[in-house]
C-alpha cells in the first residue's frame, strides 16, 4: 500500500460534462480545504462512466496515489441502459479498491433525471464531489491508522 503518499488521482467522466464539472469543482475544493497541494492532484477526464474503472486501475498500478476519486453522472434515459452502466462501472470500481488496496471512492451520480443531478451538485442534496473528496481523505486516513497499528478501538 502506497497510503504515505499524499497524491490524489481523480477520474472524471466528460459525459454530462456541465453536472460532472461541477463535480469536479466540488472535490477540488474539498481537497484544497483540506490542504491538499492542487500540485498533488492529478485530474484525468474520460468520455463517460464506463471508462472511469479502467484509468482508476492504470492509476493506481502506478502505485503514486494514496487513493482515487471516480465522478461521472449516469442519468436514466428513456432505454435501460443506464442499468448496465451502472452495474459496470460500480463493479469497476469496487474490483480496482480491492485488488489494488487502495481506496477507490465511487462519487457517480445515478440519478433518474438530470434535475436530481442538478440537486446533488450543490442544491438540495449536498454536494457529491464534496462528499466523494472528504471519503476519500477519511479513508486514506483509516487504512494509514490500520497499517501503522494506531486504529483506535
Amino acid at each position: 500500500m502506497n497510503l504515505h503518499l499524499n497524491k490524489i488521482g481523480i477520474v472524471v467522466g466528460r459525459f454530462n460534462s456541465e453536472i460532472t464539472d461541477r463535480l469536479l469543482q466540488g472535490a477540488l475544493d474539498e481537497l484544497k480545504l483540506a490542504g491538499i497541494d492542487i500540485k498533488q492532484i492529478t485530474v484525468v477526464k474520460v468520455p463517460g462512466a464506463v471508462e472511469i474503472p479502467l484509468t482508476a486501475k492504470f492509476l493506481a498500478k502506478t502505485k503514486q496515489y494514496a487513493g482515487i476519486i471516480c465522478l461521472g453522472a449516469v442519468i436514466q434515459g428513456d432505454t435501460d441502459h443506464h442499468i448496465y452502466v451502472n452495474e459496470q462501472v460500480s463493479l469497476g470500481c469496487q474490483q480496482v479498491m480491492l485488488e489494488c488496496d487502495l481506496p477507490v471512492i465511487f462519487g457517480i451520480l445515478t440519478t433518474h433525471n438530470e434535475e436530481q443531478a442538478w440537486q446533488r451538485v450543490g442544491g438540495s442534496h449536498g454536494h457529491k464531489g464534496r462528499d466523494a473528496a472528504a471519503t476519500a481523505l477519511e479513508m486514506i486516513e483509516i487504512l494509514r491508522a490500520i497499517e501503522n497499528g494506531t486504529i483506535n478501538s
